[in-house]
């Protein structure tokens, strides 16, 4: 049984665009990292442009959807899980701006030789998040089918630690070249970048309980 009903229909739109806005941010992030690791600066710039806007829209988003199941006493029962949940997701799109916002201000010298690394960590760090979008919706409008999507979440999750921990290896133990000044920064960076995954998971773990409540 779906959550909401067509009573609920504005609120569903609004719930809609700010997963929308969470998705655009992710395949964005994964943007803006290949073009700095492409030393395009104009194309990075262009795209922390747009996450920030996308964030913006988010936060807007956010205000109007728990004003309005506050104002309309839409889900009482399910109003505080509702709204802790789009806290998870909305610290999603505030990780995907402040790590590119980091990779401005410190502009990180990352070495060609890892060119593919941090590709491959942004890539799968983010497809946990990407997972998540589906399952969120599928709460409001097949509960039951809400588990089984998030399997993947839990997989890229896992898959991007192993990512983490192997480029973390190589740049402490193979990089002689490297100081430790500048193995610390490339390590504080990927910790940026694998936190997206993490913030999956953590938002996973909540809907995984509120879906089986709703079931029941």
């Amino acid at each position: 049984m779906p959550v909401f009903t067509r009573t609920t229909k504005n609120l569903i739109l609004k719930i809609d665009e700010f997963f929308d806005n969470i998705d655009l941010g992710l395949l964005v992030f994964k943007e803006a990292i290949k073009a700095f690791l492409d030393k395009d600066m104009e194309a990075f710039n262009r795209h922390l442009q747009k996450v920030d806007s996308l964030e913006n829209n988010a936060d807007r988003l956010q205000r109007s959807i728990e004003n309005e199941m506050i104002t309309h006493s839409i889900l009482p029962q399910h109003r505080a899980e509702v709204s802790t949940l789009i806290d998870e997701l909305d610290e999603i799109i505030d990780a995907l701006k402040s790590s590119l916002n980091e990779i401005c201000i410190e502009m990180p010298d990352i070495p060609s030789s890892l060119n593919k690394n941090f590709i491959s960590l942004s890539e799968t760090s983010v497809s946990a998040a990407e997972e998540l979008i589906p399952a969120a919706r599928a709460y409001f409008k097949a509960p039951y089918t809400v588990r089984e999507k998030l399997l993947k979440v839990y997989y890229f999750e896992s898959e991007t630690d192993k990512i983490s921990f192997n480029m973390k290896r190589i740049i402490f133990q193979e990089m002689k070249e490297l100081d430790l000044a500048h193995k610390a920064h490339l390590r504080y960076i990927i910790h940026h970048v694998e936190n997206i995954s993490d913030l999956a998971q953590k938002a996973a773990d909540l809907l995984s309980g509120m879906a089986i409540k709703i079931v029941m």
